[in-house]
């Protein structure tokens, strides 16, 4: 084993959190000394059979303690799935069926398979002990923790505040969660800064069931590819690793300049000296473009390989360099939309004036938010100020004006 020093500074990176480091030292320190892996445990819900890149942020974290020789542990919740995490949510959610929760938990292994050693990972569901549970059990586990507690989170508080209904199965879930870490008597829990409820509740009750506390790590929410929200399939911003590499290189260029170095950071294996350069190089004016296709060549090599990532940087900049725009792409008139009449016209008025005209329902609002996030290019030159002015002779004959991944056109007077 590497020392609990070299641990940490692999164990650290993209964390947001440690509860407590300290404790996590002591543990390593310990380990290195009995020669006993630690048991690390992240809980996946078998709500949604997909995984994202936002899911890989924790199997990533997972990978490193598999690394370091640690016993990494799936859960997979396929008991506590029928429940549904209360996380976040302004009411109560429908339960899912055993057949839904087993359906969905039958592609993980596949998915997971692609990041983390199977032949090292021990996957088990909650239902081999949950399912156990008699009332009894129930009562017992129910009387180490109290419902003020409870409503001290944050999602239960303001539903309590609000009058809405917050069921008893709902408050079982955090601890019956909890309840998994003393099964599996858990030394690290991994998770979300949105579980960081959950994951505390653990480290309470196991010490109320006379063991010593996990550590809990917490990692970041990456934000999928309009930047504003949390990647999810629900959002529609999200990039799939099932998905195939032609779309994964896309969304992944089309992802804001700002999640550049997050992504880089959580998704990539790059070392933090070279992404420091990286800023350093963009600080002197080189082009992020360049950065991202680096990024995006590493995300695909690793769910591909090495010749299918140079192949579809090779056909993306075929589609997306100036020469080589199919001749096929739909033609308008601008001033049609336009007032001819007028001598300059804003980045905006033009992008809206390009989607009407292609029949694509989009709201200036909509325009508006993919300038600012580098998605509206005029003869491939991004704009950056959805205010800044064009003047009548700037929109040539032939000029291409492109909007988002998938709307393209030419522009023909």
């Amino acid at each position: 084993m590497l020392s609990a020093n070299e641990q940490l500074e692999l164990i650290k990176r993209g964390t947001v959190e440690i509860i407590s480091e300290e404790e996590l030292i002591e543990k390593i320190k310990n380990s290195i000394k009995t020669k006993k892996p630690l048991v690390v445990k992240a809980g996946f819900d078998p709500t949604a059979p997909d995984l994202h890149l936002g899911h890989t942020v924790l199997l990533r974290k997972m990978a490193h303690f598999q690394e370091l020789g640690h016993r990494v542990v799936f859960l997979i919740g396929d008991y506590t799935g029928m429940i549904g995490d209360p996380t976040g949510r302004s009411k109560t959610r429908n339960q899912l069926t055993e057949g839904e929760v087993k359906k969905n938990a039958d592609t993980y292994r596949q998915q997971i398979s692609r990041i983390l050693d199977i032949n090292k990972l021990e996957i088990v569901f909650n239902s081999s002990w949950l399912k156990k549970m008699d009332l009894r059990d129930i009562i017992e586990l129910s009387a180490k923790q109290t419902v003020a507690r409870l409503l001290e989170r944050d999602d239960f508080f303001k539903r309590y505040k609000n009058g809405d209904d917050i069921s008893m199965l709902e408050f079982l879930y955090p601890l019956l969660q909890a309840y998994d870490s003393v099964q599996l008597k858990a030394d690290i829990e991994l998770g979300g800064t949105d579980q960081k409820f959950n994951l505390l509740l653990g480290r309470t009750i196991q010490k109320r069931y006379d063991q010593p506390p996990q550590v809990i790590l917490t990692m970041p929410l990456l934000e999928g590819t309009d930047g504003l929200e949390k990647m999810s399939k629900s959002y529609g911003n999200y990039i799939g690793i099932n998905e195939n590499s032609k779309d994964m290189f896309g969304k992944i260029m089309s992802i804001p300049d700002t999640l550049l170095f997050k992504y880089l950071e959580l998704l990539t294996d790059i070392d933090r000296k070279t992404i420091e350069q990286y800023k350093k190089d963009i600080a002197q004016k080189r082009n992020p473009k360049e950065i991202k296709v680096i990024l995006a060549k590493d995300i695909v090599a690793r769910y591909y390989d090495n010749k299918t990532a140079d192949k579809e940087e090779t056909n993306f900049n075929l589609l997306f360099s100036k020469k080589e725009i199919p001749e096929d792409i739909p033609e308008i008139d601008l001033f049609k939309e336009l007032d001819e009449a007028g001598q300059e016209y804003t980045a905006s008025a033009i992008a809206y004036a390009s989607a009407t005209l292609l029949g694509k329902n989009m709201s200036k609002s909509e325009i508006k938010r993919l300038i600012k996030q580098g998605g509206v290019d005029f003869d491939n030159e991004q704009v950056k100020d959805e205010w800044v002015k064009f003047k009548k002779s700037d929109i040539k004959d032939g000029m291409i004006i492109r909007i988002g991944k998938k709307i393209i056109a030419r522009h023909r007077h």
